[in-house]
């Protein structure tokens, strides 16, 4: 391999505050997309659902879990799939081990969860084996994944509820699985969003300061004041104590 050359410290700078900038034009252009993304039109959820989870039959309403949006990654664990008992699909595999904690999703009113075909007991024995456990996953028992572009390959469905009804808000699949895994690029593909003040959504939609919802994944509903909020409170009076000096 022919690498690039050797320059001195001043010229490295130089040259990475010129990519810098296409960096940070690169930013500016996730967060327009993702401002159109919530303005996607919705698609109303007409058919019943059914799926088979931990505890039981469920509905797509239930998969919510009580929460607004939700987001249903299918994974290929079943019969047929290489890998199979033992493991999923590889790619799938490599997904599931770069999700963060749902419960930083669970803090914004998004439930994440996966969707297979196998049976519950061998999808509870995959996540024992993968160290999964934190990951919700459903059996899917009906046309869900055909319906929804996910029967042949790997997808992520978003979906947001009002009352009892269940819409589809977006989809993405193939190399648009690739950034999935962090909090940021979940909550990107929602129909709310991150939920922050910065962004730019449609009149009415919930805000939050930023670093606000911020959480510890192991303390996820604290008792007063989420430790977002008290990071916020001091650092806003340190710029205070900075302009009194």
């Amino acid at each position: 391999m022919k690498g690039p050359k050797v320059v001195s410290a001043k010229e490295w700078e130089a040259a990475r505050q010129k990519l810098l900038a296409k960096e940070k034009e690169l930013t500016r252009a996730r967060d327009a997309l993702a401002a159109e993304r919530r303005r996607m039109p919705w698609l109303a959820v007409e058919k019943e659902y059914k799926f088979e989870g931990p505890k039981g039959k469920a509905s797509l309403l239930d998969l919510f879990d009580g929460r607004r949006q939700l987001i249903v990654y299918r994974a290929f664990f079943e019969p047929g799939v290489k890998g199979w008992p033992e493991h999923a699909c590889v790619g799938c595999s490599m997904v599931a081990d770069q999700v963060a904690h749902p419960a930083h999703l669970n803090a914004r009113n998004t439930t994440l969860l996966f969707a297979s075909r196998a049976p519950q007991m061998d999808i509870e024995r995959l996540k024992a084996r993968m160290g999964w456990a934190f990951i919700p996953w459903y059996t899917i028992t009906d046309e869900f994944d055909k319906d929804f572009g996910v029967d042949e390959w790997h997808g992520t469905n978003a979906f947001i509820c009002d009352g009892d009804r269940v819409f589809r808000s977006y989809f993405i699949d193939s190399r648009g699985d690739e950034q999935m895994g962090n909090t940021w690029n979940y909550l990107d593909i929602t129909a709310l969003g991150r939920q922050e003040e910065w962004e730019d959504s449609p009149q009415g939609y919930p805000k939050t300061p930023p670093y606000e919802w911020w959480i510890w994944h192991d303390e996820p509903n604290p008792g007063s004041e989420t430790p977002g909020q008290v990071q916020l409170r001091a650092y806003r009076a340190s710029l205070k104590d900075g302009d009194a000096k």
